[in-house]
């Protein structure tokens, strides 16, 4: 007993016995034979139930009793994988050609599960039978079944392209398949014409073949997706809906969805679709209806009225089930081994099978009517000397004594002599002899066909040609599957899936931003505006949703936000920090400047300046919005060092030149050239000089200016100044510029901010901002021009209000 103990190392082990299983189910379960197109489960199925008779000429049958013959027999498994492969081949929307009709619950395309297979009845298609005829005709190799009491086949004759017409889906280890289905008509042309030109090339084939057609229709887009299949075997396309729109009353209009992609579960994509109706991600959709019945399918989506149907189809198309990708990975057993096939080599295969089938058939067919032939000339030769035979047989001790005197005294042969002595007699009439008289003139012609099929290939290829056209004639059906070219890109209407709505948008100087109904802004205190005391707006405007924002803030970030994507909160709350979705920034950051676009394609410049003494124009496309916009802030100036900042952010349409740059130092130089001067540069660049700065000196300010406007500004004392710009000579950049304060030995006076006013707008309102978070109004129209060497006069009390830190002109537009 010792001895028979082996050694063996576990990853040998495991390795052998996993190669086993693995060969077991890639060649025994998962994976379709190329030549019948169907996994041994199912050729089981349709073997036992033609094996019992059940076929589509005779009465339905309780389909356990059919599983139980599978199980018992042939495939010992368990009843629930034979009865579910045997509900799939019934269900016509999975199969182009089912191979199996049921009475009962049968599942659906919304995934509803069969009934037990004790409730419904079923038998083989008439078609099923095309893939079992000639199985009795030694047609294909018969093994013995697991238990060595059966025989059973290991392909079936398959006289349809059972592959290519119902295709096949399954996963083994290590192998997966993925074979679409095609229509019988079109396969069977490709198979007629390849069988005449055997070097046919892909493209001749798919004059024949245009592509899948799926039992379930829908569009195919991708012609090059399917050649590309079609060559190597594996590709996608793309597989979408059938879809009308269709007008309604009083302006509406509802989307109707008549055929949907293969295997997409309509109960599902019914779900979906509602869901987005309830989460309001499209604007528009009232109500989704599956109006689905025995007459076909129906998917009705309401809309409102005005709504963009055009808009909301594309984004269901995008975002559901209404459009899938298919991925062809054609595999299949050939020559007992897995391989992805070209289209060309699964049609070859089945025609190969097909000459063997029909050369096994025909050289049974002639040796049953040669044994036949013999048999009909000893009866009419046994007629022609009745009474003699009648006489030896007569004379004879018994049947065998019989059958052995006339084969001795006649010359019959055994066959022929068992044959006449197991004569009925009343065979004996002059009827039956003209019967087998044209019997043996049918058989000789029969025979002499039979012969000429086998020694003559061209013979043989007219049968079969034959065959083929008589199949498409008797199953072919139109194709239902339509196929577009190109695949259509699909790009998402922002105004599809946002509500067009004006709202109020606030974005803070610490970075809070949020936006809120008009009603919700109106029903608010004046003043209340949920921010901390020691914040103050940016902006505040009334903006649509549809509208894009661009915030700069001081550290030369920009960060962007759809206006519908902001936090919409009752205008009495905070809203949201930037750095609650922004990484990266820095903990002293704050917003500098806020613009509103209509949209993303502008073609206008932005003018940055930096207090270290840089400046630069980056046009609107270099600054347009990434992919991750949503967590990263993106450059919109490089700082030089690190105590830098941004001192602001300037935007100019396209076409407005007649524009100058004033920067102003807190020392109170200034410095006025044209904008031309200042070159235009990416995005992550510093710029070039701005303005001739000395240590311990900064710029505090950046300004559009023309030579009409006024100068207003503000110092560290609280005085404020009003001055014509045309006082400041226009120079170039990088100078110096010129004094605009009165120099002070003690207390000099410092710029904090400033403004250009149109000097038409005289009746606007500044505001000041002091360090204890107070504001101060001043009516500009109060406060009278003065000289350039002048120091304004005093209109805030430091001591009392603080020491102002802004002077700001609000983006109202608000209702």
């Amino acid at each position: 007993m010792a001895d028979n103990i082996q050694e063996l190392a576990l990853e040998d082990v495991m390795s052998d016995r996993f190669a086993r299983y693995s060969k077991y189910i890639i060649q025994e379960r998962a994976l379709p034979d190329i030549r019948d197109g169907l996994k041994p489960v199912q050729r089981r199925i349709l073997f036992a139930m033609n094996k019992d008779g059940n076929t589509y000429d005779k009465a339905y049958r309780k389909s356990a009793k059919s599983v139980g013959n599978v199980m018992g027999n042939f495939h010992p498994h368990g009843d629930s994988s034979i009865y579910e492969a045997m509900v799939r081949m019934s269900q016509n929307w999975k199969l182009r050609a089912p191979l199996i009709e049921m009475h009962g619950n049968n599942g659906s395309i919304d995934a509803d599960p069969a009934a037990a297979m004790r409730y419904t009845e079923a038998r083989l298609s008439k078609i099923a039978g095309e893939l079992l005829r000639d199985l009795d005709k030694d047609t294909v190799e018969m093994v013995l079944n697991f238990d060595d009491t059966e025989y059973e086949p290991t392909v079936l004759p398959a006289h349809f392209p059972n592959l290519l017409v119902n295709g096949a889906t399954g996963i083994s280890a290590g192998y997966a398949t993925d074979i679409p289905p095609h229509n019988l008509r079109e396969v069977v042309d490709a198979l007629i014409y390849l069988l005449s030109h055997p070097s046919a090339t892909t493209d001749a084939l798919m004059e024949f073949i245009k592509g899948p057609d799926f039992p379930t229709g829908g569009i195919i887009q991708g012609i090059d997706g399917i050649k590309r299949a079609y060559e190597t075997g594996k590709g996608k396309v793309i597989l979408r809906s059938k879809t009308a729109i269709k007008p309604l009353k009083a302006g509406k209009q509802q989307i109707e969805v008549s055929e949907i992609p293969y295997e997409v579960n309509k109960a599902q994509l019914v779900k979906k679709i509602d869901e987005i109706r309830l989460n309001k991600d499209v604007a528009g959709i009232v109500e989704v209806r599956d109006e689905s019945d025995r007459q076909g399918l129906a998917i009705v989506i309401e809309l409102a009225k005005d709504a963009n149907a055009d808009g909301i189809l594309t984004y269901l198309f995008k975002k559901t089930d209404l459009q899938i990708t298919y991925n062809f990975n054609m595999v299949a057993i050939h020559k007992q081994r897995p391989e992805r096939v070209s289209l060309k080599t699964a049609l070859s295969a089945y025609l190969e099978h097909q000459k063997e089938i029909i050369t096994k058939r025909t050289a049974f067919n002639l040796a049953k009517a040669q044994k036949r032939q013999h048999i009909v000339a000893g009866l009419i030769k046994m007629i022609s000397i009745l009474d003699a035979v009648v006489a030896a047989i007569r004379a004879s001790e018994n049947r065998k004594n019989a059958k052995q005197n006339i084969m001795d005294q006649f010359g019959f042969t055994d066959e022929q002599a068992e044959a006449i002595v197991t004569l009925q007699l009343y065979r004996l009439t002059n009827t039956d002899v003209t019967q087998l008289e044209a019997e043996a003139t049918q058989l000789a012609t029969a025979i002499a066909q039979y012969q000429l099929i086998l020694s003559d290939i061209k013979e043989l290829h007219k049968v079969l040609r034959k065959e083929l056209k008589t199949l498409a004639k008797e199953f072919g059906d139109d194709r239902r599957t339509e196929i577009q070219a190109q695949v259509e890109e699909l790009k998402i209407d922002t105004t599809v899936t946002v509500a067009d709505e004006n709202v109020v948008l606030l974005v803070s100087k610490a970075g809070y931003l949020k936006r809120s109904s008009l009603r919700s802004y109106n029903a608010s205190s004046e003043g209340e505006n949920g921010l901390r005391d020691d914040d103050v707006p940016v902006y505040l405007a009334k903006v649509n949703t549809l509208s894009h924002l661009f915030i700069f803030t001081n550290k030369g970030n920009l960060i962007y936000r759809p206006v519908h994507e902001v936090s919409d909160v009752k205008w009495k709350d905070t809203g949201e920090h930037l750095s609650q979705a922004i990484n990266g920034l820095d903990s002293e950051e704050e917003v500098l400047q806020v613009f509103v676009f209509n949209n993303l394609a502008e073609t206008g410049m932005f003018t940055l300046a930096t207090s270290d003494g840089y400046i630069k124009q980056t046009a609107f496309a270099d600054l347009t919005p990434g992919r991750n916009y949503r967590k990263r802030a993106s450059v919109a100036i490089k700082l030089k060092q690190p105590q830098a900042t941004v001192v602001n952010v300037l935007y100019l349409p396209l076409g407005m030149t007649d524009t100058s740059v004033l920067l102003l130092t807190q020392t109170g130089y200034a410095l006025r050239y044209d904008l031309a001067q200042v070159p235009v540069s990416g995005a992550r660049t510093s710029g070039v000089k701005a303005m001739d700065i000395r240590d311990k000196e900064s710029i505090v300010s950046c300004l559009f200016v023309k030579d009409t406007d006024h100068l207003a500004l503000i110092t560290q004392r609280g005085a404020f100044k009003q001055m014509l710009v045309s006082e400041i000579p226009l120079s170039s950049r990088a100078r110096r510029g010129v004094v605009i304060l009165r120099e002070l030995k003690a207390q000099p006076h410092e710029i904090i901010s400033a403004l250009g006013i149109d000097a038409t707008e005289q009746d606007k309102a500044l505001q000041v901002i002091t360090n204890r978070g107070l504001t101060h109004d001043i009516l500009v129209a109060e406060h009278p021009l003065s000289q350039r060497y002048s120091n304004g006069s005093f209109v805030i009390d430091t001591a009392s209000e603080g020491v102002p830190i802004a002077l700001n002109q609000y983006q109202i537009e608000l209702v």
